[in-house]
């Protein structure tokens, strides 16, 4: 049976936060939390303890996937071949001014 007060079997949780000036949301770090209101109580009294925030998101870590670096030519490189997603020979009118 599970104890609900030993942190070491409580599950970790990524937390986000979008600070006042910005737009994004930000990783900011992690914390152990039973559920995800815990989380974001947790969340908030760590990292957002100067009001630096205004909005926070919390993911169970488990539910997190990334690419492995090691893989990143295999995953990155068909852009590499369609130029025309890179606007460097396009030739901008003088009218135009700065982009």
């Amino acid at each position: 049976m599970s104890n609900k007060n030993n942190t070491d079997e409580w599950p970790l949780w990524e937390v986000f936060i979008r600070s006042k000036a910005g737009l994004s949301h930000k990783h900011v770090g992690s914390v152990h939390a039973v559920d995800h209101e815990m989380a974001i109580v947790n969340a908030r009294d760590v990292y957002t303890r100067r009001s630096e925030g205004v909005s926070i998101w919390v993911v169970e870590s488990k539910h997190l996937y990334a690419n492995n670096p090691s893989e990143k030519d295999s995953l990155f490189d068909p852009a590499d071949d369609k130029i025309y997603r890179h606007p460097t020979f396009y030739e901008i009118p003088d009218d135009v001014g700065h982009i």
